[in-house]
């Protein structure tokens, strides 16, 4: 227990829930509103670049894009999402929250629509500056990350900061869910305005000219919202917790509150000696440190990566599902316009039914349960679904079993997002010290892009048939999705057995949890 508290910090802890944060849960909100938007927009229109780009008259199938370019496009924004959180989250702890907070946005802004531009239009030339700007939209959406959850942790109170904190992360839900509309609607304009024939009818007719615009109006479309919420992020105040802890200017910091909280606050002397005690001063890589908090940022790091190796690779089996329920006929059953129409499709209902009840269910829920609860069970639950999925896998792909598989797969997704996909972004940004809140948050972060990566690309070639004849194009055998899908299990498992090692921040300060303000006896 904090034995001292700064009476500002004390008065954030107490106060009733208001209208500042509402506010700022729609600012920072509409940042990963936005993140989420740009991030899984590409996954609309990937097989329309293949179509456009790489169409080939003699082949019986429409163009696809080659294993490596499908990599680069898919990849290049999570390997620029990992270094922005590690880049931006040291620098949220050395400039302050709201100075980067804003860089972050204008970047987004900028390669959001750089993304729908490219140079020339044979196909070299588009994927590489697809690519390139995805990597620097992927940069400024990582500095989002721990930007987001630390601001609005230091601005909560103690009694409602994890739905807080949850809300903002529950944007991406939404985010997710506005591009898979975007793509109903862009989709569903052009096919009445350019019909045009099924594959298998004519090939070269069945991708109109106009269909370039398609993918480039989707992904462009993700600077809008950045651009709105600009101005209202430059004109929050900086997070009383930095000014008065890391700046050490409390008067500052206690004028900001009392214009947020429209209450008068009074500065005791006192609380000038509080910040003084050398004890408190440790750095990142110092033995301190790791007494206080090197297990924590072990059990933070590795439950994101293991989580994130999951999430993403369920990506893995969405084909089948997808197929086998007949949401996304044969490629040469449709023309361009239609096949971006049914992807979008299937991603809307997937996020209706299961990734956004998820993420809401968090909110209601962890101020309640607490963030150990959700997480455990979360873990436990995808554990038993990934091997309820697994084992019979061969049984679940039969036409008949059908709606078991989508519900199966929809409960995974479902307890995922109620789940640790929540509690690993809230919990990094309560339980380290003010001086090192963001830098920590970064770097668990981008350990969990690590695993999206591993995830994502790792198991994209693991799930390939054993038998060399059924492999994708491009791709060698693997070890198939059933035994993909049981190492899966095994990984959100694992996941569980180090949830153990995270603290249970529900109902503390963020001072007591990161014993920041202790003074000496």
């Amino acid at each position: 227990m904090a034995e001292e508290q700064l009476g500002v910090l004390k008065a954030l802890d107490v106060a009733k829930t208001q209208l500042y944060h509402f506010t700022a849960i729609v600012i920072a909100g509409m940042g990963f509103f936005t993140d989420a938007y740009d991030l899984f927009c590409v996954s609309l229109v990937t097989k329309l670049l293949g179509r456009i780009y790489y169409f080939n008259p003699l082949s019986e199938k429409p163009g696809s894009l080659p294993p490596h370019v499908a990599a680069a496009v898919n990849g290049v924004a999570l390997c620029g999402t990992l270094a922005g959180q590690l880049f931006f989250g040291w620098l949220g702890d050395k400039l302050g929250r709201k100075k980067v907070y804003g860089v972050t946005l204008i970047m987004m802004i900028l390669c959001s629509v750089a993304s729908g531009l490219s140079f020339g239009n044979k196909a070299k030339g588009v994927m590489t500056t697809l690519c390139f700007f995805r990597f620097w939209l992927g940069f400024g959406i990582g500095g989002d990350y721990p930007l987001s959850a630390t601001i609005m942790s230091e601005y909560a109170n103690k009694k409602t900061r994890g739905a807080f904190i949850a809300a903002v992360f529950a944007m991406q839900g939404i985010g997710i869910l506005a591009g898979g509309f975007v793509g109903l609607a862009v989709s569903s304009i052009f096919d009445k305005k350019f019909p045009s024939p099924t594959y298998a009818v004519n090939r070269a007719l069945s991708t109109p000219p106009q269909a370039d615009y398609i993918w480039r109006i989707i992904v462009m479309f993700g600077a809008l919202p950045a651009a709105l919420t600009y101005y209202w992020r430059m004109k929050m105040p900086e997070t009383a917790r930095y000014t008065a802890l890391v700046a050490k200017n409390i008067k500052q910091a206690t004028q900001d509150m009392s214009k947020v909280l429209q209450v008068e606050l009074e500065m005791e002397e006192r609380e000038e000696d509080i910040l003084k005690d050398p004890r408190l001063n440790y750095g990142l890589f110092s033995k301190e440190f790791l007494k206080r908090h090197g297990l924590p940022l072990l059990g933070c790091t590795s439950t994101w990566f293991l989580l994130d190796i999951a999430f993403y690779s369920q990506n893995l089996f969405q084909k089948d599902i997808f197929s086998a329920i007949g949401w996304i006929p044969k490629a040469s059953t449709m023309n361009a316009i239609h096949e971006v129409f049914k992807i979008a499709r299937a991603q809307t209902l997937i996020a209706l039914c299961s990734t956004v009840p998820g993420y809401w269910f968090t909110v209601a829920f962890i101020d309640i349960m607490g963030r150990f609860a959700i997480q455990l069970m979360g873990f436990f639950m995808m554990t038993v679904f990934m091997f309820a999925i697994a084992f019979p896998y061969d049984h679940w792909i039969k036409p008949d079993n059908r709606i078991g598989f989508v519900v199966m797969y929809s409960l995974t997704f479902f307890f995922a997002n109620f789940g640790p996909n929540a509690t690993t972004f809230i919990v990094p940004a309560e339980i380290f010290p003010a001086r090192l809140r963001s830098t920590c948050h970064g770097i668990s972060a981008a350990t969990g892009k690590a695993g999206a990566i591993v995830g994502a690309f790792g198991f994209l070639y693991a799930a390939q048939p054993q038998d060399k004849t059924k492999t994708d194009a491009g791709y060698p055998p693997g070890i198939g999705v059933k035994n993909s899908l049981i190492m899966l299990g095994v990984i959100n498992f694992v996941g569980m057995l180090f949830t153990f090692l995270v603290p249970e921040p529900k109902g503390k300060s963020l001072e007591e949890l990161s014993g920041e303000t202790e003074a000496e006896k």
